[in-house]
């Protein structure tokens, strides 16, 4: 398990102090794909640097299975970083090696002998998909293979945890889904827990259990992606999930109930809702703006609903439309949209 204990970041410069990180807390899960989100400036990479101690917090603590990576002696943070390796947005390949020397790399380093390096090397090259590459160099291969190849020579040393800094974001959307599925297969046949940063939500509900958010610094959400998708609390998690903006602008009519329809991971998306309500209940309801999306076979995310029938049609329509499994509605007040 990681442990972020009250981890703060300052940059002093010339002129000013720049507050990077501030009183960071998240647990993440041995054998999770975690996800840490947020845009240009967030804190984001600082956060995943200070993780392995690329970047030395100012403030807090970095346990890893109990122990505190700050505490470690150079020698031993050095043996910690074989098992806690990372990929990078730019791949970092060294572009003079062949793809299977640059995966032999790090085993040189630790003093693997040659021929066993290259066993293991080959075995990684064949887990993502490049066996036929071995002796290509990185020019020689599309942004995507890059990637691929860093990341087997970031699984060279066995580690237990993959640090992942945007390493989606310089790749097409194709190509980031495949990569996007390597890492989740990685994550589940070798039992390693993934880190994710991004400023993508699509990377986020393509493969992470849980996601926190972060805007200057500062963790503004954390929880399971679901909950997140569903109904974002924060300014900073609804601009990420549904960025172009929330639909609740419109005053309440005179007349009007609304009622805010929550799908937290409803298969609702082949049943036509709205329409059964008026057909099952005759009750009518005005859809004023949706903001919802697909994982998987689930729908998540929100619908506000006008209804003019009066409050007893609006009960009878929130308890019709509550019967839907993994369906919340709430009713919504002019002061509280």
């Amino acid at each position: 398990m990681i442990e972020i204990v009250n981890l703060s970041k300052r940059f002093i410069g010339a002129d000013d102090e720049v507050h990077a990180l501030r009183n960071v807390n998240i647990t993440i899960p041995n054998g999770s794909i975690y996800g840490i989100i947020g845009m240009s400036g967030a804190g984001k990479s600082t956060l995943v640097r200070c993780i392995n101690m690329l970047e030395r917090p100012t403030e807090g603590t970095v346990l890893i299975d109990g122990v505190d990576v700050g505490a470690l002696s150079e020698k031993d943070l050095r043996d910690m970083r074989k098992k806690v390796t990372m990929i990078f947005q730019s791949f970092n390949l060294l572009m003079q090696r062949t793809c299977l020397k640059n995966v032999c790399f790090p085993l040189e380093l630790v003093g693997i002998k040659k021929s066993e390096a290259k066993k293991r090397a080959m075995e990684l090259l064949e887990i993502v998909g490049l066996l036929d590459k071995a002796n290509a160099y990185p020019a020689q291969l599309s942004g995507g293979q890059q990637q691929r190849v860093a990341i087997a020579r970031a699984l060279a040393t066995d580690p237990k945890v993959l640090l992942c800094d945007e390493a989606t974001s310089a790749l097409d959307p194709k190509t980031t889904h495949s990569i996007l599925e390597l890492i989740q297969d990685i994550n589940r046949t070798l039992g390693i827990t993934c880190i994710v940063i991004t400023h993508q939500m699509s990377v986020i509900e393509r493969i992470c259990s849980r996601v926190a958010i972060l805007e200057n610094g500062s963790v503004v959400e954390e929880g399971e992606v679901s909950d997140i998708f569903s109904h974002p609390k924060s300014a900073a998690a609804r601009h990420l999930v549904f960025p172009d903006g929330d639909p609740e602008v419109l005053a309440i009519r005179e007349g009007e109930h609304r009622i805010r329809v929550v799908f937290n991971g409803a298969i609702a998306t082949e049943r036509p809702l709205i329409a059964q309500l008026a057909k099952d209940k005759g009750i009518e309801a005005s859809i004023l703006g949706a903001n919802t999306k697909s994982i998987g076979e689930k729908a998540y995310g929100n619908m506000l609903l006008g209804i003019m029938g009066g409050k007893e049609d609006m009960i009878i329509a929130k308890e019709y439309l509550e019967s839907v499994e993994d369906v919340i509605v709430e009713e919504v007040f002019e002061d509280a949209q």
